[in-house]
């Protein structure tokens, strides 16, 4: 009989410490997701396990792998969000003053062309009269 109880309590040792492995991986994928700082205590603190239990685990080589990478990686992705944002707002602005600037040279050569085109019906206007005297018979 002592000897089922040595497996039931292997067992349920060997479950707990799944749980706890599952725990810390979840906490450790979420602390990556959200480009969080990884240390031991911080996930030890998350997962509800302790930082002995972490430096331990299979998970010691990938906790200290993301620690050294996160110190020398660029800045956090909030960060670069605001970057690009900024990035996107200055491509903005430089596009709406190309489009203001385009508008203005349109403008100036719609009026141009608009004076060009009176002055030529003015012309046309006075061809169209010397042409009209000169097709009426004199007076007598």
């Amino acid at each position: 009989m002592a000897r089922g109880n040595a497996d039931n309590l292997r067992s349920a040792a060997q479950r707990k410490h799944a749980a706890a492995i599952a725990r810390a991986t979840n906490a450790l994928d979420a602390l990556e997701r959200d480009g969080m700082p990884v240390t031991f205590r911080g996930l030890a603190k998350t997962a509800g396990v302790s930082v002995d239990f972490l430096y331990r685990s299979p998970l010691r080589t990938r906790i200290e792998k993301l620690r050294t990478e996160r110190d020398s990686a660029p800045p956090k992705p909030h960060s670069i969000a605001v970057e690009e944002a900024a990035t996107q707002s200055n491509v903005v602005r430089a596009l709406t003053a190309k489009i203001a600037e385009l508008k203005q040279r349109h403008r100036a050569e719609t009026e141009q062309l608009q004076a060009a085109l009176a002055a030529a019906h003015g012309e046309n206007l006075n061809l169209r009269r010397q042409l009209g005297r000169q097709a009426r018979p004199p007076a007598a």
